[in-house]
């Protein structure tokens, strides 16, 4: 599992007060980055031979509100690994309580943006769910 924290900004909140729910998005981005640079997975390689990791999809289940000036801590967890795609577990908390949770499927592409089997050198064990 990789964990990250980030801190609300003003400009992410609507006129509520709270955290615009497409924030989330960003965040969620910003967290699997860090994922894929905790396992050693590397991603501008990746991009310089050609390849990419695209979001094939993302389901977000919205828990509470967060705020300006919020703590958030985003953990990443994979739980499913394919030849060309995988999916990842990731929760968003403050203070110890779930904001939201999410579950994103990502593929594997070459230049053309066709999924692809990963090469070895990026097909790292991190990305494999653990074995329990």
């Amino acid at each position: 599992m990789s964990v990250c924290t980030i801190q609300v900004r003003t400009y992410e909140c609507d006129s509520y007060g709270h955290v615009n729910n497409a924030n989330y998005l960003n965040y969620l981005e910003y967290a699997r980055y860090e994922f894929l640079k905790d396992i050693d997975f590397d991603y501008n390689a990746a991009l310089k031979a050609g390849y990419g990791v695209y979001i094939a999809r993302i389901e977000i289940d919205y828990k509470r509100p967060a705020f300006t000036d919020d703590t958030l801590t985003i953990e990443t967890l994979p739980v499913k690994k394919g030849a060309v795609s995988g999916t990842v577990r990731q929760r968003i908390t403050c203070g110890g309580d779930t904001v939201a949770e999410a579950e994103v499927t990502w593929a594997f592409v070459d230049s053309r943006g066709i999924p692809a089997r990963l090469p070895r050198e990026w097909d790292v064990p991190g990305l494999y769910p653990a074995k329990t």
